[in-house]
Order: C-alpha cells, then structure tokens, then sequence
C-alpha cells in the first residue's frame, strides 16, 4: 500500500465463461496499513467445468478487484485460464483430466529465434509460431532451453499445446555456491510467471545437458514444490543425470529406437518417460553433416530424405513410428527442432526444421500435418481435418517416384489428364505412426510432360491426389509444372492476425517467381528488391542478404514492421534487373489498425521510429502502373516469345 494511507475494502473475483457470461464471484476483505502489504486467498469451485486439453483449449476469464469502502475500484487485474488436472502415473503414462490420455504426445522444440531479428518477435509471430505448430498436429512445445516470451505461453494456452518449461541453462556449471543460488531464483522466477498457464505440462527445472551435482537436482525440487505446493505439479530430467531419483519423470529415447545418449533397458514402474529430443542425426558434433539438417533450398530429394528420418527411416533411430510403438510409460517425444535458426556454438544454421527461420514450410512439415486426426476438430483455432498433399513439383529434376502425405483412408493418385489412376489404402490397425509415408512407384515421366507441352496441351500435365474417407473424396491436391516464370505472387503470412500498429509488430511477406497461371517455379536464380510505402517499415538491406533477396526454392521472404500510425502499408516486389521478358512486378496493400493499448515508450523513439516509416518509397514507373498497362506488357512479350517457339518448333 503505498497511497499514503490506512487502506480498507475487499478483493473481488470474478470468473466468466468464453461468452462473457459471469459463472462464480467472491469476495474477501483487505485491510492494509500504509506502506504495508498483505495477502488474500480465496477459493471457487466449479461445477461441472469445461476442461481444458490440447483438442479442446477452453478459457475462462479471472477478473479480480480490489475496491474500496465505497465500492469503487483501484486496481485489477484479469488473466484467461484453463480448468484441467495433468497427472503422471509411471507404467500407466500420462492421464489427463482424470482419464489416460489416449496416444503419444508427439511435439518440437522451440528456440524464440527468427530470421533477421533473432529473439525480437512481437505478440503476433510468437502466436503465428504457436498456430504453424499446432496445425501441424504437434501437442507439446519443449521450449528450448529458457522460459519463452508470455505472449507464446499465452497462445499455447489459446491454441492447445502442452508446454514443458525450461530454466535458463546449457552445458554450463559453476562450482561457486552464487552460480546454483541464481539458478533457483531463476526457477522461483519462471514458477511464478508459469504456474496459471494451463499448458504447463512439466517443469523442466535442471540446466539442460550439465553435469551438475546430485544435491543441486534434489534441491531445484523443493524449490519448485515450495513455489507450486499444489497437485499437478511435475518437473523432469535426464534418465542419467545426477540426482534423478528426485524426479517423477525421466528423458530418455526409446530402446527400440536407438539414436541417443540416454536410452535405458530398465524401467522403473513409478517413473514415466519421454524423449526430449529426437530427430536430429549428425555425424560428428564438429562438422554436423546430417540427413536430418535440409536447407529449403536444396530442393525436393534432400527435403525428402529429411520427412522419411522423421517419419520411419530404414536404420535403428528414434522417429515419430517408433514413438507410436512404446508401451504407455514413454508418453511421447519433442523433435529437434520445430524452425531452423542461427546458433551461438556452431558457425552454420541449424537445417533441421520443418520450417525454415522464416517460418517457410519443407516437406516433412506436410508429413507432421498427415499425422493429424482426420476428424475436422471445431474446438480448435487450428486446422484440422482430412489433408494430403503431393511432395512433388514435377521439375525436370524429380524423382519418378511420387511421394504423397496424408490422413485419409484411400489416397487416389493420377498422373495427367485420363492418366491411369494409383491407389493406397491405409493399412487397418497397423502399429507405429497413424499414417505411413506413401510412395507411388514410377510414376512421373518428364517425358511424357514434354510430349504433352510440344502438343500445346500444358493444361493436361499434373498430378492429382485425393484422399478419401468412406469412399467420398475429402481432401485435394494438385501440382503442375512451372512453365516459363511472368510474374510475381506476393502475399502476407500473416495467419489471419491482423498488423497492429503498435510500433513492434512485425509480419512476413513472401514474394514468389511464378507462371502465368500462378505455378511457382521453383528452379530459378532471380533476385528481388522490395520497396516500401506508408506507415511502415521493411527489416531489410544489402547487409543481411534481405533487399535486395534471393529466390530461393522459388520464393523471397522480407520482413516488415509496423509503425504507431494506422493506415494502408505498401510493399512492392520486383525482380533486379528489369528488362522486356523479366516478371512482372506486385503489389501488396498490408491494412494496420490501432493497438488495442496505450504505447509505454520513450516519446523521442517513437518520434524516430514514425520518421523512417515509408523510407523508400515506391519507385516511379511503378506508381504509373496500372492493371491495363501490365496487362499489355505480358501480352507483348508473351507474343514475342511464342514467335521464337514457333521459329525453333519450325527448325527442329
């Protein structure tokens, strides 16, 4: 109480329902003395809740206020959270709410680290991280290896994903009593933050990959006990670190599956296990070659050889397969890692992720997404439901072998128009992951897609998969080859969240090389400058390779962010070096809208950051076009060079 006063009144609760509709209210009195503090605890029960889990992350909302004698209020505060019970239950797994949860826990880790910007995401990327992983299908976030931003906690919490906590610590002891005294205040701290968030799902209190003391183990315990003396309250370690004794829960791979430092035969029945990561597959931890480790860019045969190592590879290793085929006692497992990202131990990137660091997705993400339920899922934000998609983009470089994900129970694949149709059926009760990688043997022939092309039929060069459920077809894809690249696609990634103009917010816009009907070509060495206009910013110069950007597997990312001002952004990509035949340039008209806030800044930074907004503005010709005038010019080059195909069709 520092109002300069003896303070009486009362705290008062409030819970409303995800409608807003008020479901309990209590209060209780406070009477505090100036310069003094004092607590208040108060207790509600539920009847009948609507419990919180992955496939159903119901909210509720906590208000609490404090209020005076007359009623009035001085102060509040209000957080969203989940009714659930989490409960360890060694050879008997994992048990949720009460009843055992029915399948393994598969998930990722999780570094904050984005390209460009490294740890500096705003609210939004943290929730479009969460949104990207949980349509994937994942169900529990390791975050790797420090507590993460609250607005990641909060999406996890919206979106339906476990998260196992981390403290702050990697490969690092120090033997001075300071070093331990800083971790366990470090541990109250992250306790503290985390203990309402209903996606917590265990403490992970230790230093990630230390040999530090046995009593250091036992005494991050008790320090979490002391800051969490409530049920449901986990913490878990290595199978072989020091100390272990003192945890209800062990890190460890599967013995079936090999491919780890911490596998173990003997099983202690009051212990549940989970492999904390699995996936990554380098030869030695100096040159960190891999099979696992896929840059985007490297094109379809390594990103394929990367979703099979995840999926079911052909050698003893830990995958998503053998993660479906433990007893109940190893609950599951999180891949190493969720995106690529930059690395403070090693001078190259991390290639292992499903996504890339800019959140652009490889083939194996479609493979995580196969494993989903096909049961659309209306309890969630995320997608659900039947999928499949064809990883294969039919360059004169693929394989002939067509390799196609999915959920569903029948998967029809045709080649070309009235081409003969190939059939998989998903195996019935078969153990090991839901749904197996499908290969359709030989299938694509570049020849027979030039023979279609010569004859002017493009049109009747594809591959078609659709998938089945009860014999209905639910779910398509189609892929066509790229022809001759005209124009540039650029859109917004943005999620279906809307920019906010708060200063920070920050959105990726990709800008992609395609053909006249939209095919992206993937093969291309194109170069693209992005201008900006408006109330905005792009993160991005010659420096860091971003403008003007590569085209890499046929896209161009760039970041841009927002400034405090709402309006109309406008970002505009083209190709370097413009010429008659070159892309068409795009535009792209990003909406900002007020932040929901008040903006706790520094007025001369805000002042600076409003100032560079809009630095480069739109280049001249470009303002001068219009849809017409583009229009013309494709049609103009496009006859141009129809003349030189009929000349070389005439001549050969």
């Amino acid at each position: 109480n520092t109002s300069g006063k003896f303070f009486s009144g009362k705290v008062s609760y409030e819970l409303y329902d995800r409608d807003n509709r008020l479901v309990l209210s209590t209060e209780k009195r406070l009477s505090v003395g100036n310069e003094h503090a004092a607590k208040v605890a108060s207790r509600m029960k539920v009847d009948s809740p609507h419990l919180w889990s992955p496939d159903s992350p119901y909210l509720y909302q906590l208000h609490v206020y404090v209020k005076d004698k007359a009623g009035s209020i001085v102060d509040g505060y209000r957080r969203r959270i989940g009714i659930r019970s989490v409960e360890f239950k060694g050879k008997d797994g994992f048990w949720l709410n009460g009843e055992p949860y029915p399948y393994p826990l598969i998930g990722a880790n999780r570094h904050q680290d984005y390209a460009v910007i490294g740890n500096a995401l705003s609210n939004n990327l943290h929730w479009r991280d969460a949104k990207k992983l949980r349509d994937a299908g994942l169900r529990v976030i390791r975050n790797a290896h420090y507590p993460q931003d609250p607005a990641f906690m909060d999406a996890c919490d919206e979106l339906g994903l476990f998260v196992i906590v981390n403290t702050p610590g990697w490969q690092f002891w120090n033997d001075e009593p300071i070093f331990a005294q800083r971790v366990y205040s470090d541990i109250r701290n992250m306790v503290r933050r985390d203990r309402n968030h209903p996606c917590v799902w265990m403490w992970e209190p230790i230093l990630n990959e230390t040999w530090y003391p046995a009593e250091f183990a036992k005494n991050v315990v008790d320090v979490l006990n002391e800051e969490y003396p409530y049920p449901y309250c986990y913490a878990g370690c290595d199978v072989t670190a020091r100390g272990h004794e003192h945890f209800p829960i062990h890190f460890t791979h599967p013995v079936m599956g090999g491919g780890g430092a911490f596998n173990t035969e003997t099983l202690n029945p009051d212990v549940c296990y989970f492999t904390r990561e699995w996936g990554d597959n380098v030869d030695d931890w100096y040159s960190h070659n891999s099979p696992s480790r896929v840059n985007r860019v490297w094109g379809e045969v390594p990103m394929l050889i990367q979703a099979q190592g995840y999926a079911n590879p052909d050698y003893k290793y830990t995958c998503y397969d053998v993660l479906y085929r433990t007893s109940r006692q190893h609950m599951g497992g999180c891949l190493w890692h969720s995106f690529d990202h930059q690395r403070g131990y090693h001078p190259d990137p991390f290639y292992g992720g499903i996504m890339d660091a800019f959140r652009q997705p490889k083939f194996s993400y479609y493979m995580f997404c196969s494993q989903r339920p096909a049961e659309e899922n209306k309890e969630l934000i995320a997608d659900s439901g039947p999928m499949v998609y064809i990883a294969n983009e039919m360059t004169p470089f693929s394989p002939k072998d067509v390799t196609v994900y999915s959920n569903c129970e029948e998967v029809r694949l045709t080649f070309c128009k009235n081409g003969k149709q190939h059939i998989y059926h998903k195996p019935i009760d078969k153990a090991g992951m839901p749904s197996p990688v499908i290969t359709f043997s030989d299938v694509f022939d570049f020849m027979y897609d030039k023979q279609l092309s010569r004859g002017r039929k493009q049109a009747d060069s594809y591959l078609l998969a659709e998938g089945l459920i009860a014999g209905k077809v639910v779910a398509t894809h189609k892929v066509m080859p790229a022809r001759r690249p005209s124009k540039i696609l650029l859109w917004a990634d943005d999620e279906k969240v809307s920019m906010k103009a708060n200063g920070s917010d920050i959105m990726t816009v990709i800008a992609a090389i395609a053909d006249d009907n939209g095919n992206i070509k993937r093969l291309n060495n194109y170069e693209i400058t992005f201008e900006i206009e408006g109330p905005g910013q792009l993160i991005a110069d010659s420096k860091t390779f971003t403008n003007p950007a590569p085209v890499r597997w046929g896209t161009a990312p760039v970041l841009v962010r927002s400034s405090t001002v709402p309006g109309e952004i406008k970002v505009r990509a083209s190709v370097v070096w413009q010429g008659k035949h070159t892309p068409v340039s795009a535009e792209l008209i990003i909406p900002t809208y007020q932040a929901e806030h008040i903006l706790l800044a520094d007025k001369k930074e805000l002042e600076r950051l409003n100032s560079v907004s809009g630095q480069k503005a739109m280049s001249t010709d470009f303002k001068g076009q219009n849809g017409n005038s583009l229009k013309r010019q494709q049609k103009v080059s496009r006859s141009k060079l129809k003349e030189v195909e009929k000349q070389q069709s005439d001549f050969e």
